[in-house]
C-alpha cells in the first residue's frame, strides 16, 4: 500500500524526525489559507508547491513549483490541481493530481539519500544511504554503487547506535549533526517496524544552510498482510490512485496484479502462480495477470475471477491452472463449467487440474459440451495457451 508525501510526512513527525511545517490543499482557496499560515508561523515566504500523487519524478514533470509569496502559492496551486502529470513512473496516462502539499522553503547546503528496504536474502531490513541526494538511488547503483553505504539490522534488535554513527561518518556529517543523525536514523528505523513497512525513502534528506537536518522529501509503503494489526492504514488509503481492477479484486478477497501480457491466469495459490507465469514465458507466451483465488473457487468465485481477468481487453486467452488439495478438482471443474456457460467466454480456455477427485474433475470438464481445452500437465496448458493466443487451434 502507498501512501501520499504529506502522509508518509505527518507519519515521521510523530516519531521526532524533523520535517519543514506544510499542510495538504485540494483547492486554491485552501492552499492560500495554508500559505498564510507557514508564512506567518515560519516569517520565510518561499514555499514549495507539491503534486501527490503516488509516483516519483513530480518535478520534472511540472508537478512541483518552488513560490515566493502567498499569492504565487495560490497560483501554483491552481496550476497543478487538476492537471494530469505524467513522469517516468506514471506511464504516458499520466495522473491526474487531486490534493496539493504546501510547505515551507528550506535552504540547502547539501543534499543526501536515505532509504530502508527489507531485505529477504539476509532477512533483516536494510538501511541505505547515500551523498547523491536528489538522485534516483537505482541510477547511483549503476553507476557509482560505491557511494551507497549499507547497515542491516533484525526488527527485533533495532538499529544501533554504531550502526547509524557509521553511516552518519560516512555521509560527511560532522559534530553536532553526527548526533541528530544518529536519532533520526534510530527514528526511521523504529517507525519501519512498528508501522510494518515495507519501503521508506527520503530523497532528498537535507542539511541545511544553519547545519540542521530535515526531511524534503519522503516515500513510504506499507505491507498489506500486516494490515490486520494497523487499522488506521486503512484511513490513509487513496482509491483514485490505485489501479480499478486491482482494488476490485482486493474487494472480492483475490491477490491481483495487472501485467502486460495477453494469457490471462486464474491459479490457487501464489507460488503457483507465479509458476505459472514463469512457465508461460517460457513456453514463448507473456501472461497477463497474477491472479490467487486463494483456496475455494466455486462458480461463483470462478464466475467473478473470470470478470477481473476480461476486463483487460488484451487478453486473448485464459488459462486456469489447479492444483486440488483443500479444494477438490471436481467441484472446482463444476464451477469452471458453471461460470463459462453462464458468461458465455468468446476467449479460448485452457484448464489443467491436478490433485483431489482430478480424472472426475477431467471427466466434468470433457463432457460440458463446452469450448475448454483441458491440459495433462503445466507445461502442456501453457504451451496450448499461448498457441491458442496467437490464433491457433
Amino acid at each position: 500500500m502507498k501512501i501520499h508525501e504529506y502522509q508518509a510526512k505527518d507519519i515521521m513527525k510523530a516519531y521526532g524526525i524533523a520535517v519543514p511545517p506544510g499542510e495538504v490543499a485540494f483547492d486554491a482557496e485552501g492552499a492560500e489559507q495554508i500559505a498564510r499560515r507557514i508564512v506567518a508561523g515560519s516569517g520565510n515566504t518561499t514555499l514549495a508547491v507539491k503534486a501527490q500523487i503516488h509516483a516519483g519524478g513530480r518535478g520534472k514533470g511540472g508537478g512541483v513549483k518552488i513560490v515566493d509569496g502567498v499569492e504565487a502559492a495560490k497560483a501554483a496551486a491552481e496550476s497543478i490541481l487538476g492537471m494530469t502529470l505524467v513522469t517516468p513512473q506514471t506511464g504516458p496516462e499520466g495522473k491526474r493530481v487531486e490534493r496539493v502539499l504546501l510547505a515551507g522553503g528550506v535552504d540547502i547546503a547539501r543534499e543526501l539519500y536515505v532509504g530502508l528496504v527489507i531485505d529477504r536474502d539476509a532477512r533483516k531490513i536494510c538501511l541505505m544511504a547515500s551523498t547523491e541526494g536528489g538522485v534516483e538511488i537505482e541510477q547511483v547503483a549503476a553507476r557509482t554503487p560505491e557511494k551507497i553505504l549499507k547497515q542491516w539490522f533484525d526488527p527485533k534488535a533495532g538499529l544501533r547506535a554504531h550502526q547509524a554513527r557509521e553511516i552518519a561518518f560516512g555521509l560527511g556529517l560532522e559534530g553536532k549533526q553526527v548526533g541528530a543523525a544518529v536519532a533520526l536514523l534510530q527514528n526511521l528505523a523504529e517507525m519501519f517496524v512498528k508501522e510494518d513497512a515495507s519501503l521508506v525513502e527520503i530523497n532528498p534528506f537535507v542539511v541545511t544552510g544553519d547545519g540542521l537536518l530535515t526531511v524534503l522529501d519522503a516515500k513510504v509503503n506499507f505491507d498489506d498482510n500486516a494490515g490486520y494489526r494497523q487499522p488506521g492504514h486503512e484511513e490513509l488509503r487513496d482509491k483514485t490512485e490505485e489501479d480499478p481492477v486491482e482494488a476490485e479484486a482486493a474487494a472480492l478477497g483475490f491477490s491481483y496484479v495487472g501485467m502486460d501480457g495477453d494469457i490471462g491466469c486464474c491459479v490457487n495459490g501464489a507460488g503457483l502462480a507465479m509458476a505459472t507465469m514463469d512457465i508461460i514465458k517460457h513456453a514463448g507466451g507473456e501472461p497477463a495477470n497474477f491472479l490467487d483465488v486463494g483456496g475455494g473457487a466455486d462458480a461463483e468465485t470462478v464466475k467473478r475471477a473470470f470478470k477481473i481477468i476480461l476486463s483487460d481487453s488484451r487478453v486473448k486467452a485464459i488459462f486456469v491452472n489447479i492444483f486440488g488439495g483443500i479444494l477438490r478438482c471436481d467441484v472446482l471443474a463444476t464451477g469452471v463449467v458453471g461460470a463459462v456457460d453462464e458468461m458465455g467466454i468468446d476467449v479460448p480456455l485452457v484448464v489443467r487440474l491436478e490433485g483431489t477427485n482430478v480424472e472426475k474433475g477431467r471427466e466434468i470438464l470433457a463432457g460440458s459440451g463446452l469450448e475448454i481445452r483441458s491440459a495433462r500437465d503445466m507445461g502442456e496448458g501453457a504451451r496450448l495457451a499461448v498457441e491458442l493466443a496467437r490464433g491457433g487451434r
